[in-house]
């Protein structure tokens, strides 16, 4: 049921007609954009459309019966080679189309599992993608078989089909079931990296986003990573962290997968331990495309803040950040300045407000750390070492005949554990009145 995969030498992209069901008054290029772009990101070329406005899809064929009429119609005038629909349909609609059209039909969430497959590298987001589909497909395995089934009903009427069906859907269930225990593995192995990174009190930053937005170009701006960048829709779905320095303190950034409006559930569940990454962090960073026209960023920055609530990330700390001002003009800058008064305006390509940006992260967790002057005795040499471990900051070390002078900034809650080595800085000499 997969879409042709793209980027194949000598590949034609497949021809795809695109159908709709939108509410009276509904404009179709803003409501169709975000689909045909995702066709096209698969690999499919949108050669038409056919919409119908209608208070909601039918409930056995999508569209009405009149419109299904024209729809055959019209996807043979097109010379389509798969439907595409901008819904997420019930197998029942799923099948209809296809015995109507005598076609494939993908809806929604099929193009998007199918673009994540195209796209996953690590050995966890293929196990995500797959569960993702398995979830998507048990529901409408049936239609695979329908030509060995056989009709009737009581002892003696099931056929081959139907045992094949069974077979089928026991064997999917199972492999599910493997998924899920290969996934939960992989998160016990990242709890025991989260639980190292709070032990050093190091910062986690998550860059959150449309697709897109320029998240990836971001991450690599900040800390010199070299992640895929490439101009098309979910080319990052494997999390990314690196690291950054800013005043002698590091901060750790993790690359999320991009949002959708109606991001698919089956995703939302499958890539629910890619999408921790955010739920854990210190921070979140919401990245916006701020060369967006302003409808439709603000249909991205609501699609974004629907997911986080939906994964639980709405109560964290967040601060907006609008890239690509480097394609706005100065009215365009001013009119972003005005409706997101708090957000930084920056560029990841170009380096624009990006040290502006690393001020503002560093201004979030000043309050975490405390600078005190520590002098560790040689012979108790294994605090200097724990000193270390923490991650914190020195900013100055002198080795002295009674041990070694530290100034360093540790996090609040370790302050008490070094206390009986804190000195007191040293007064300034105090001038004699002659010297005046």
């Amino acid at each position: 049921m997969a879409v042709r995969q793209p980027d194949t030498p000598g590949t034609e992209p497949e021809r795809g007609l695109v159908v709709a069901v939108l509410a009276p008054g509904v404009d179709p290029d803003d409501e169709l954009a975000e689909l045909e772009e995702l066709a096209r990101t698969a690999g499919v070329e949108p050669v038409g459309r056919l919409i119908q406005h209608r208070s909601q899809p039918h409930a056995r064929t999508y569209v009405g019966k009149g419109k299904l009429e024209e729809l055959k119609a019209a996807y043979a005038a097109a010379g389509g080679e798969v439907l595409l629909v901008d819904d997420e349909l019930s197998p029942s609609q799923q099948r209809a189309l296809e015995n109507a059209l005598q076609a494939r039909v993908v809806d929604r969430t099929q193009l998007i599992l199918d673009i994540f497959a195209q796209h996953a590298r690590s050995a966890e987001g293929k196990l995500q993608v797959e569960l993702a589909q398995l979830q998507y497909n048990l529901p409408r395995m049936r239609g695979m078989w329908q030509h060995l089934e056989r009709l009737g009903g009581g002892v003696g009427t099931r056929g081959p089909g139907e045992t094949q069906l069974e077979t089928d859907r026991r064997l999917a269930r199972r492999r599910i079931a493997i998924l899920e225990g290969r996934l939960r593995e992989l998160e016990r192995q990242r709890d025991v990296r989260r639980k190292e990174r709070r032990r050093t009190e190091t910062p986690t930053v998550a860059l959150a986003g449309y697709t897109n937005a320029g998240k990836s170009t971001l991450l690599n701006a900040l800390t010199d990573a070299h992640v895929s960048v490439r101009d098309r829709l979910f080319e990052t779905l494997d999390p990314t962290t690196r690291g950054f320095e800013h005043d002698g303190r590091r901060y750790l950034v993790t690359d999320t997968v991009g949002f959708v409006r109606r991001l698919p559930h089956q995703l939302v569940e499958g890539f629910a331990a890619t999408l921790e990454e955010t739920l854990v962090a210190d921070l979140v960073l919401h990245v916006v495309d701020g060369s967006a026209p302003e409808e439709r960023l603000l249909e991205q920055v609501a699609a974004v803040d629907a997911v986080l609530r939906e994964i639980g990330a709405d109560k964290l700390p967040l601060e907006l950040v609008l890239n690509k001002v480097d394609a706005v003009d100065e009215i365009g800058r001013r009119r972003l300045a005005n409706r997101f008064p708090h957000a930084l305006q920056i560029s990841a390509l170009t380096g624009e407000g990006l040290d502006a940006l690393r001020a503002r992260i560093a201004e979030r967790f000043a309050e975490r750390f405390e600078r005190v002057r520590l002098l560790l005795p040689y012979d108790d040499g294994a605090r200097l070492s724990e000193l270390y471990a923490l991650g914190a900051p020195i900013e100055q070390r002198e080795d002295t005949p009674e041990g070694v002078r530290v100034l360093a900034r540790l996090p609040r809650r370790d302050v008490r554990r070094f206390a009986r080595y804190v000195v007191a800085e040293a007064p300034a000499p105090r001038s004699r009145a002659g010297d005046a």
